[in-house]
């Protein structure tokens, strides 16, 4: 508790208020969508999307007017806004998986919110314990920013190859694969229960394999999105509030943009820049601050410059600027080809 508590930007009692307000607000929704399985209409989720997107800006501005420099947070709001911005663009490439998870187990559109909540929910608490986890690591080796600049470089690699060979399809885990083989099941959907009752059997539903899926899911995001963010701020209580409210808009956001998201076609390529950028990052601090005596003696080396966080926020902001642009303007053109080849090539005849 040291590691979170000790030189953060947050009092135990902002940590405590902040995470009673969000399980307060998760509670509401599992209460209204519990009594209410439906799909949400586009006013409904533009509005609670708008609401959840102006908590976070509130939130920035509240962090710029009261919390104050310290030495893991210089500049608590940059951190936080820049932390958020990443958390949010690497939700909005998750959302593909996401929706190839809910077609392929054929989830009603009435049912989808449910098994969309319990994903978040899974995803805060995998999440928590990936920040408590880093910032313990942190506190106590600073090799560590070493080995997530590493994986986040790799990361980038994989994502950029993937964006080339534009590969969508999901393949299940063993981990599914073993539930749906070896645990006794119904194929028929009852509401939004897991389990059913059958002849005396417990059964698990489709919706349980759903739950799971996005579950695991949720814990390999997990592995990308916290060394990413540890990239652009130390303080445990910024990591954890970028990513709630990333996370908060996430179900409204799915239904939102879910067509909207097949224009995206140069997301993983943006998104592998921003995590080769912040791994690229991270190596350099953690060269800035070395201590293994293997490398320069086991001190810093002076020529690795600490990138100030005003250019990583502008790093962000510029290369999600970009990318959506572009893929607009690509997706726009591809259209416009496909519907040339459709109607075939025009032919000016001649009057005599």
């Amino acid at each position: 508790m040291d590691a979170l508590l000790g030189d953060s930007v947050a009092s135990p009692t902002v940590w405590l208020v902040t995470l009673l307000v969000t399980v307060g607000i998760l509670l509401i929704d599992v209460v209204v969508i519990g009594r209410k399985p439906h799909e949400p209409s586009m006013k409904e989720v533009t509005r609670h999307l708008i609401f959840f997107i102006g908590l976070a800006v509130a939130f920035g501005l509240g962090l710029a007017i009261f919390a104050e420099p310290h030495e893991l947070s210089p500049s608590p709001a940059a951190e936080f806004f820049a932390g958020w911005l990443t958390e949010y663009s690497l939700s909005v490439d998750n959302l593909f998986i996401f929706i190839i998870i809910m077609a392929s187990f054929g989830v009603p559109r009435q049912y989808q919110q449910k098994a969309l909540l319990i994903g978040i929910v899974l995803a805060l608490i995998f999440r928590g314990i990936f920040i408590v986890v880093g910032a313990a690591a942190i506190n106590q080796y600073s090799w560590v920013f070493y080995l997530f600049g590493a994986f986040l470089i790799y990361t980038a690699i994989k994502l950029a190859k993937q964006g080339a060979e534009d590969e969508d399809e999901y393949e299940e885990n063993k981990l599914v694969k073993f539930a749906e083989n070896h645990l006794p099941a119904t194929k028929e959907w009852h509401g939004t229960k897991m389990t059913v009752v059958e002849g005396g059997k417990r059964l698990i539903t489709p919706m349980f394999l759903v739950i799971l899926t996005l579950g695991t899911t949720d814990l390999l995001f997990a592995l990308d999105s916290i060394p990413a963010i540890y990239g652009l701020t130390k303080d445990p209580y910024l990591v954890f509030t970028a990513n709630i409210f990333a996370l908060m808009g996430l179900r409204q956001l799915y239904f939102m943009i879910g067509g909207l998201l097949e224009r995206l076609i140069y997301l993983s390529y943006g998104l592998a820049f921003l995590l080769g950028f912040i791994g690229v990052k991270l190596v350099l601090h953690a060269l800035h601050e070395n201590q293994l005596g293997f490398i320069n003696g086991g001190h810093h080396v002076e020529w690795a410059p600490d990138i100030p966080i005003w250019v990583s926020l502008s790093v962000i902001l510029g290369t999600l600027l970009v990318t959506t642009v572009a893929s607009l303007v690509g997706s726009a053109r591809i259209d416009a080809a496909k519907r040339d080849e459709m109607t075939g090539p025009r032919r000016d005849w001649d009057d005599d």
